[in-house]
């Protein structure tokens, strides 16, 4: 049991950390700041965006986590 409830802390962690880098991003859109490209925040959030996505797949394959069952 505290596999997946590890297994889930750090999902939620990563997608907070997409949103942190996506929030950066907007901030020096809006501001221009020149100390760090926008493009850096853009290309981590896209970066933890496909960690995320893979260790689902792979959690659905060893079994760890399992999809609803269809709704009919």
């Amino acid at each position: 049991m505290t596999g997946i409830l590890l297994f889930k802390l750090v999902l939620v962690l990563l997608l907070l950390f997409i949103i942190f880098n996506l929030g950066r991003a907007l901030f020096i859109l809006v501001k221009g700041e020149d100390k760090a490209p926008m493009s850096r925040y853009l290309g981590r959030r896209v970066l933890f965006s496909v960690l995320v996505v893979l260790l689902l797949l792979l959690a659905l394959g060893l079994g760890i986590i399992s999809p609803n069952p269809r709704p009919y």
